[in-house]
């Protein structure tokens, strides 16, 4: 149905200033709610339904058919729980040891250092290793003491061959052995 135009000019001449100036902010407030206030309704839905999506998540962790999220503070103290306390230092050098018997490698005397790391408060045992043996062997152990020793961390490997037809190699490795204080 369409309204002539005539009629809509009579009808606005009726309502006057005062009438024009009210049509004028009904349709202001009209878009003014279009584009304000629908964006931040919407975001309302979403926090909405986040707020039932964590309800449902927190029920699942208490009834215990999911894990609950891990804290980083509490991934921290995990980390520290596993390391090996600093009275089992010894036993972690005699698997050093071990390793290094099972691939046939010579370990000369190491020298070690216990400290605290300032950083993380960890008690820390620095080995500085001479060894003596094939490219292979050594690469095996190393990635045995590794595999094994999650605590310890190779800092450097300095290999050398006295001549080229030599197929035993000399070197050191330097670790460090972290523990905890507990």
């Amino acid at each position: 149905m369409r309204i002539p135009r005539l009629i809509v000019q009579e009808y606005l001449q009726g309502l006057g200033l005062p009438g024009l100036v009210g049509i004028a902010l009904l349709v202001l407030a009209l878009v003014y709610a279009a584009a304000g206030l629908l964006p931040g309704w919407r975001s309302v839905e979403q926090l909405n339904q986040q707020t039932r999506d964590a309800g449902e998540y927190l029920a699942k962790v208490q009834a215990g058919s999911v894990a609950a999220p891990v804290v980083p503070q509490r991934e921290l103290e995990d980390f520290r729980r596993k390391l090996p306390a600093q009275p089992q230092a010894t036993v972690a050098i005699d698997r050093i040891y071990a390793l290094a018997a099972q691939e046939h490698i010579t370990l000369a005397r190491g020298e070690y250092a216990l400290g605290v790391d300032p950083n993380t408060h960890l008690a820390r045992y620095q080995i500085l290793l001479p060894v003596k043996g094939s490219y292979p062997q050594l690469r095996r152990f190393l990635h045995a003491l590794l595999g094994e020793l999650p605590a310890v961390v190779v800092e450097d490997v300095e290999f050398q061959r006295k001549r080229i037809a030599d197929t035993d190699l000399t070197g050191r490795i330097r670790m460090t052995l972290y523990l905890s204080r507990s």
